[in-house]
């Protein structure tokens, strides 16, 4: 079953149009990767699916239309995005950056999901009671992806998760993603410029170029093709 379909998608900033028209989608539980250079839309992509910019065409979720909906009712509805950069509340503590991953909800009983939390990232209750600008780099990435899952999201946006941290941390953030999406269900969407990584983390895989979709299928398929890898992967 599709968990998110997009189809025909066309954004951008003002005059500049930067997706042409785009169609993919993420299986329910599922992890799907968006792959390309700089500049390709990856990451506008993340933000027109967020509603963070003017979209045309068809984006649903779980069989409900969620584009040209506000920001807020696209969290509401079960998307929770972890932006380029993280997007951590430095001067906050790291429960209180936790405790606004889950102020959407309606429900008050976030303690269970802090603990669960704690158990895919135990570094996360070291720090408890520590402000969020002192932790390390794989840290705040850590608690960047535990405020999104506090949200219970059914679809995680990620985007370029491994940007800055060493290659150790980046590889243990991974394990610990592709157990959320084992034990929890979680669909996944991620922008990742290690395409490698990417390919052997997702089942699905769109490569982009200029903002447009040109080649789709199994990861693992457009992994062992040669050309696509000298071309457009770098590896």
């Amino acid at each position: 079953m599709k968990l998110l379909e997009v189809v025909g998608l066309e954004a951008g900033y003002g005059p500049t149009t930067v997706l042409r028209g785009l169609d993919f989608e993420v299986a329910e539980g599922g992890v799907t990767t968006l792959l390309g250079a700089n500049g390709a839309g990856k990451t506008t992509t993340l933000r027109a699916i967020c509603g963070m910019i003017p979209v045309r065409g068809q984006i649903t979720l779980a069989g409900q239309r969620i584009d040209g909906r506000a920001t807020e009712d696209i969290v509401r509805a079960g998307i929770a995005h972890v932006p380029d950069g993280r997007g951590t509340f430095m001067e906050l503590t790291v429960e209180e950056n936790m405790r606004l991953g889950a102020y959407t909800r309606r429900d008050r009983q976030i303690r269970p999901d802090f603990e669960r939390m704690f158990g895919y990232f135990p570094r996360l209750k070291q720090r408890f009671r520590q402000q969020a600008g002192t932790l390390s780099g794989g840290e705040q990435q850590m608690l960047a992806i535990a405020r999104a899952l506090l949200l219970r999201p059914k679809l995680l946006l990620l985007d370029e998760p491994s940007f800055g941290l060493a290659p150790l941390i980046v590889r243990e953030i991974f394990e610990i993603m592709r157990r959320i999406n084992s034990e929890d269900g979680v669909g996944i969407l991620v922008v990742e410029q290690n395409a490698n990584l990417a390919l052997s983390f997702a089942d699905r895989a769109y490569l982009l170029e200029t903002g447009r979709i040109v080649r789709a299928g199994p990861a693992d398929e457009l992994g062992r093709d040669e050309a696509i890898r000298r071309a457009y992967l770098g590896y």
